[in-house]
């Protein structure tokens, strides 16, 4: 069984990780939402939100983690220095907002060291899932179905009708490949939609 630590900034993006990643049979050992001042428990890898990290102290901090496990650092859409990250020992960059299957296939091909890089020996950024993106009315949608919101409720508050709901609601679980409306606000709290109306 793989095991994991996860430093993530968002409490909610992290419970939903940690859900996913259980599900997937892969064990979480670690799970905050800052730093400790210990070291983490030894893990096949770890899972790293740089924004969680001080200041100042980001790359001394992932140089330090990575002498014991393979890290992959989960960006969200600012452009980081790979070359400074890579060299400070990071195994691995996933975009926050890719699909669980990519986040899974990333922490099996980061514990088995089979990360593809480009040419200059950078680790690859895994980033998209393979499903076409929402709209941006499929986002709204979305963001109302995690809130719980009935179709008839979401219907309101948008001002279309409860069948114009059913209707993005079908198109949002193709693209996502999601059955129910669990589904649907798991994929929304692992940053699948872009937060924010």
């Amino acid at each position: 069984m793989i095991r994991v630590g996860i430093l993530d900034t968002s409490p909610i993006f992290l419970a939903g990780l940690v859900e996913v990643l259980s599900d997937a049979g892969i064990k979480v050992l670690d799970a905050g939402t800052s730093p400790t001042t210990r070291m983490p428990r030894p893990a096949d890898a770890y899972l790293l939100d740089p924004d969680a990290l001080p200041s100042g102290q980001v790359l001394s901090h992932i140089a330090a983690l990575a002498r014991h496990m393979p890290i992959i650092v989960m960006q969200s859409g600012e452009a980081l220095d790979h070359a400074s990250f890579t060299d400070a020992g990071v195994s691995l960059f996933i975009s926050r907002s890719a699909s669980k299957e990519v986040f899974i296939d990333a922490i099996h091909q980061a514990v088995a060291g089979t990360v593809p890089h480009d040419e200059g020996g950078t680790p690859a950024a895994l980033s998209t899932a393979t499903s076409p993106p929402l709209s941006e009315r499929e986002k709204q949608v979305l963001r109302q179905i995690s809130q719980g919101l009935t179709h008839g409720q979401i219907a309101t508050r948008l001002g279309i009708s409860q069948h114009t709901v059913d209707t993005y609601v079908k198109r949002i679980r193709t693209k996502l490949g999601a059955g129910n409306k669990a589904e649907l606000t798991k994929a929304a709290l692992l940053g699948q939609v872009v937060a924010g109306e």
